[in-house]
C-alpha cells in the first residue's frame, strides 16, 4: 500500500550523518584536512604561549599605547591618510571604467548574441584579479617609480579584474524583456544597453563598486610597505626604526580611515537601495 500524502509531509527527518549523504562526507573529508594540516605545520604552541612571548608582547602593546601627537607628526599622518584615500578612490574609478569596457565583451547579451570575445576577455579578467595588488605595486614601481601612482595603478589593475567579473555577470542576468523590445524594432546594442540594460543593473553595479572601494582602502593602507606612498609607507617606516609612538599613530589614523568610509559607503548604499 502506497503511503499518503500526508505520511510524506510528516516524515521524520533525515539521520545527523547517513551513508548516503554525499555532503556529509564532503564535510567529513574537510574535517580530515584541516586536521592533516595542523598536524604537518610546525606551529610552536609551546613558544607561542611561553611566559617570555607574553612578556614582550605585553612591552610591545605597551608602548603602542603611548601615540605620538605632535603638531608636526600629525599633519603629515593626515596629508597620507589623504593620500591613501585618494589613491583608493581614484584607483576604484580606473576600475570602474576598465571592468565596465571588458564586461562588455566578456558578457553574452542575449541568447543569439555570439559572444566571440567572451572566453578570451575572462580569461583577461582572471589574470588581473588573480595577481594581488602587493605584486602589481612591485612590477609597476619598476615601470612608475616609488610613489602614489604605482599604488593607484595597481588597486585599478587587480580591481578591474574583480569588477569585470561582477559586471559581466550583471549584465547577462538582466531581465531580456526590455532589451528584446528595443531590438525587434532595430535599436542598435550600444542604445540598447544605456536604456534596457543598464538602468537595471545600475543599482548593482553601485553596489559592486562601493564594496570594492571599501577594500581598496584597506588596501591602499598595506601597499605603502612597498613603497607605493600613504599611511602604509609611513607605517613601513616607522616599524622598521621601531618607533612605536609614531607607529601607534600611523595605525590609529588607519582605523579612523576605515571607519569613515565605511561609514560613507553604508550611508550611499541605503541612500541608492530606497
Amino acid at each position: 500500500m502506497k503511503p499518503s500524502a500526508a505520511n510524506d509531509t510528516y516524515k521524520l527527518p533525515p539521520r545527523l550523518f547517513d551513508a548516503r549523504c554525499k555532503a556529509c562526507w564532503l564535510m567529513l573529508g574537510v574535517v580530515l584536512l584541516v586536521v592533516a594540516s595542523f598536524a604537518t605545520l610546525n606551529l610552536q604552541w609551546a613558544q607561542f604561549w611561553s611566559w617570555d612571548a607574553a612578556n614582550r608582547m605585553g612591552r610591545f602593546l605597551g608602548e603602542l599605547l603611548h601615540p605620538e601627537t605632535g603638531t608636526v607628526f600629525l599633519d603629515k599622518v593626515v596629508m597620507a591618510a589623504l593620500e591613501t584615500l585618494a589613491m583608493s578612490a581614484l584607483g576604484t574609478l580606473l576600475a570602474v571604467l576598465l571592468g565596465l569596457a571588458l564586461a562588455l565583451p566578456a558578457s553574452k547579451a542575449h541568447a543569439q548574441d555570439p559572444a566571440h570575445w567572451r572566453a578570451a576577455t575572462r580569461l583577461l579578467l582572471n589574470a588581473l584579479r588573480s595577481t594581488p595588488e602587493l605584486v602589481w605595486a612591485a612590477l609597476l614601481l619598476i615601470a612608475v617609480g616609488l610613489g602614489p601612482f604605482a599604488g593607484t595603478l595597481a588597486l585599478g589593475l587587480h580591481t578591474s579584474g574583480v569588477l569585470g567579473r561582477l559586471f559581466a555577470e550583471s549584465i547577462e542576468n538582466a531581465a531580456p524583456g526590455p532589451a528584446f523590445a528595443l531590438r525587434v524594432r532595430g535599436v542598435g546594442e550600444g542604445r540598447v544597453f544605456f536604456y534596457a540594460t543598464l538602468p537595471q543593473i545600475l543599482p548593482q553595479l553601485m553596489s559592486y563598486t562601493l564594496y570594492r572601494w571599501e577594500n581598496n582602502i584597506r588596501a591602499a593602507a598595506v601597499l605603502g610597505v612597498v613603497g607605493a606612498g600613504g599611511l602604509g609607507q609611513m607605517l613601513a617606516f616607522h616599524m622598521g626604526l621601531f618607533q612605536m609612538a609614531e607607529t601607534s599613530t600611523v595605525l590609529l589614523a588607519m582605523l579612523v580611515l576605515v571607519a569613515l568610509v565605511d561609514a560613507l559607503s553604508y550611508l550611499l548604499r541605503n541612500a541608492l537601495s530606497r
